[in-house]
């Protein structure tokens, strides 16, 4: 039953998607860790047939409007996405000064052997938060509503500003992430 709940069914659309790590632990506060994903995006565009119109990292969870193209499976490209990037971030973990460091992996580690879905770590919730978007004022809501996080959060004044999202990029620079800009 569990499985069918987070059954995409259309592979190939657009979708709104969160990622969230488990018990809300704020990993993306350090920009190592941020740019795991980002690179990881940036990887997945250009190797996976990923096609991103809209992400935002925040501090413990990634909000993104993409879709996959055919071939390949959103599905398939959310589990290689969490399992690289868990992967990943354990290791950058290991590897930082950052004071929180054996408290992550301590939690990350109890996680793995509570719910018994991954070895030693387990960095990222199951499941996702998908929403598919199926015409054109969705898809510019979604999009609205992820760059002006940053701005609800009071992280920045404008969206724009907040650098670990498309934003700039609607707004004329150069971001982190390739991603496809919607003309509304």
């Amino acid at each position: 039953m569990l499985k069918d709940q987070y059954q995409i069914r259309n592979q190939n659309g657009i979708h709104f998607l969160s990622l969230t790590v488990v018990k809300g632990i704020d990993l993306f506060t350090l920009k190592e860790n941020s740019f795991v994903i980002v690179d990881s995006l940036n990887y997945c565009s250009n190797h996976k047939n990923l096609e991103i119109f809209a992400w935002i990292i925040l501090s413990n969870h990634v909000h993104l409007v993409c879709k996959v193209n055919a071939p390949h499976k959103l599905s398939d490209f959310l589990r290689d996405f969490k399992k690289f990037t868990s992967k990943k971030l354990i290791k950058t973990i290991m590897n930082s000064n950052e004071s929180r460091s054996v408290w992550m992996l301590d939690k990350f580690g109890f996680e793995a052997k509570r719910t018994r879905r991954a070895k030693y770590f387990k960095v990222w919730n199951d499941g996702n938060q998908e929403i598919e978007l199926y015409d054109k004022e969705g898809l510019k809501d979604k999009i609205d509503d992820i760059h002006n996080k940053a701005v609800r959060e009071m992280i920045v004044n404008k969206p724009e500003d907040y650098v670990l999202s498309s934003a700039m990029n609607y707004h004329g620079f150069d971001g982190l992430v390739k991603i496809t800009i919607c003309k509304f």
